[in-house]
């Protein structure tokens, strides 16, 4: 599982001898805000080491920093502070030791996070073990290991931010539910899916499974006017509120969302859906 590599030492070592590695999960948006990090770099200096691992031949692969190291070469620094690893690591260890670091400085490009999520999931293929390994929310672990399914339209949607995965994937198995998939479709429901509540959303894609011949402008329509959707209030113990409010947190959905999932689920099991 994780890397045994150790820090061995902390030492200046020249911009020249080292190397930005494939295990940097940091793909896109690499130089956003980089002149103000260089800028911080000049007036206060590197407040944290990069973290690297040797190659050999004094040379060095930078597992994490590598933000800090453009910001070096900006600045035509000859040198950088590094802290050096004990011994190579393997690409998907140094991948975990860059996302956890990145988590912590600055948001990843989302696309970055579904990159490194699914090359961690492929090698365990346990949500469980990536979680583990991240400290990523289980439920954005979910999320993003299913991006792999999304059709080619749809993935363009969820990497330019218009679109999560979750309404993606649900717009796409309601595309699919008539049994003859269009992408455009795909896209279409996907558009007006991205601003329903997930009890609307899962109303769209039972509602194609049923009435297959249903149009979709019809379908989308009942879904926003609330048909067949019936509003409850229920009261509930503190111990069963607390855990209704984790599993929301878990699953990164609201309490009415949670609540609703639930009790489909439930119902559905005990054969009443």
């Amino acid at each position: 599982m994780a890397t045994k590599a150790r820090i061995e030492s902390v030492k200046d070592i020249p911009l020249s001898a080292l190397t930005i590695g494939k295990s940097q999960v940091r793909l896109r948006e690499v130089s956003k805000d980089l002149d103000e990090l260089a800028d911080s770099i000049s007036k206060v200096g590197l407040l944290e080491p990069i973290v690297v691992a040797p190659l050999g031949n004094d040379r060095y692969e930078i597992v994490t920093g590598q933000r800090r190291f453009l910001a070096h070469q900006k600045l035509k620094k000859d040198s950088i502070m590094c802290a050096v690893l004990s011994g190579a690591v393997e690409e998907i260890d140094a991948k975990i030791i860059s996302v956890t670091e990145n988590l912590v400085r600055l948001d990843l490009n989302r696309a970055d996070l579904i990159d490194v999520c699914t090359s961690l999931y492929k090698r365990y293929g346990s949500v469980d073990l990536v979680v583990q390994e991240t400290g990523l929310p289980k439920a954005k672990v979910q999320e993003y290991v299913k991006y792999d399914r999304l059709v080619p339209e749809l993935r363009q949607l969820v990497d330019s931010g218009d679109m999560d995965i979750k309404a993606a994937l649900r717009a796409q198995d309601a595309a699919a539910a008539s049994g003859q998939f269009d992408p455009n479709q795909a896209v279409k429901l996907a558009r007006e899916m991205r601003l329903m509540s997930g009890a609307q959303q899962r109303k769209v894609v039972d509602t194609i499974k049923d009435e297959p011949r249903r149009e979709i402008e019809d379908v989308i329509e009942a879904a926003k006017s609330g048909d067949k959707i019936v509003q409850i209030t229920v009261t509930l113990g503190i111990r069963v509120h607390e855990g209704l409010k984790k599993y929301a947190k878990d699953e990164d959905t609201s309490m009415d969302d949670a609540a609703a999932s639930l009790i489909e689920e439930s119902l559905g099991q005990k054969g009443f859906s």
